[in-house]
């Protein structure tokens, strides 16, 4: 059986949009990338497009050609030894480093992402200030100048909901209980929550609020999850499976098995039906931050 017909999809897609982003930073077409390589530039595609488990010192070798700093070379390296993965769990600071940030490849490819949020507003929804104090506190011990810069990082991960070409649908679900936790005291939250509704003004985000007196839903049982869906092709089909991101404490969870997608997609349908329609949910924001 090829290669690219088992294991994760996840790292062979992250892997090949670096190396593509790479080749066009180097002004190499394929055809001269395949030719500097000794490959077929059909190969070079299956690569790119993560349609394929890639060696690690093939990793070198592209990275070489395209002159790829060291860090970066064996970044890449180390994501190319998970392509082989039957499932996928990236552990922060393992063998890939962090700045590689692969969540963020899939979430700036997306075309449609659904959410639950069970504690915290989610990162693309977040304030500065809010995202400062979850960073902070999520990260004891790291100096301000790393904080900032992760800071910057989130803030800079929300264009894509502004972005004039294929800005993605994005549909969010929040436990009531994120509108009640004062994070980073009153002003912060109340600023975090008033940025919250205006950004359900916008025609490509949805935000639904499940109340508490909704009691038990699917959500909590399910837990914080991401369901991210990609464009279609000229035949209906999706470019790319759709993924299921679970963040935990130590790593991130990447789910992309039919059966896997259908239970998370479920479950998401249900939080959304038991949670508060669009207007009534913003209503709900704009009340908690006057009572802050």
């Amino acid at each position: 059986m090829p290669d690219g017909t088992t294991g994760s999809t996840v790292p062979r897609r992250q892997l090949g949009r670096y190396l593509r982003e790479m080749r066009n930073r180097a002004r190499l077409t394929v055809k001269a990338a395949a030719t500097k390589l000794e490959w077929s530039e059909a190969k070079i595609w299956r690569i790119e497009t993560g349609q394929t488990s890639l060696r690690s010192l093939d990793v070198e070798a592209m990275c070489k050609i395209y002159g790829a700093p060291a860090d970066v070379t064996e970044g890449l390296m180390g994501l190319a030894k998970e392509t082989k993965a039957r499932g996928w769990w990236h552990a922060y600071g393992d063998v890939i480093p962090e700045w590689l940030e692969v969540y963020v490849g899939l979430e700036e490819a997306a075309s449609r992402l659904s959410m639950y949020e069970s504690e915290l507003v989610p990162g693309l929804l977040q304030t500065e200030a809010y995202a400062r104090t979850v960073i902070a506190a999520d990260n004891p011990g790291v100096d301000d100048a790393e904080i900032e810069r992760r800071v910057h990082v989130r803030i800079e991960r929300q264009a894509l909901l502004t972005r004039v070409t294929a800005a993605p649908q994005v549909e969010v679900a929040l436990n009531e209980a994120v509108l009640r936790r004062p994070v980073g005291g009153r002003e912060v939250m109340a600023d975090q929550l008033h940025r919250l509704a205006a950004a359900a003004d916008r025609s490509n985000v949805s935000v639904r609020i499940v109340p508490f007196n909704a009691g038990l839903h699917h959500g909590l049982m399910s837990g914080p999850f991401n369901i991210l869906r990609f464009p279609v092709n000229g035949d209906g089909r999706e470019t790319e499976p759709p993924t299921v991101y679970v963040e935990g404490f130590t790593g991130a969870l990447y789910l992309e098995k039919p059966n896997e997608i259908e239970r998370y997609s479920s479950a998401f349908e249900r939080i959304w039906g038991s949670a508060l329609d669009e207007t009534a949910s913003k209503n709900m924001i704009i009340q908690a931050a006057r009572d802050l």
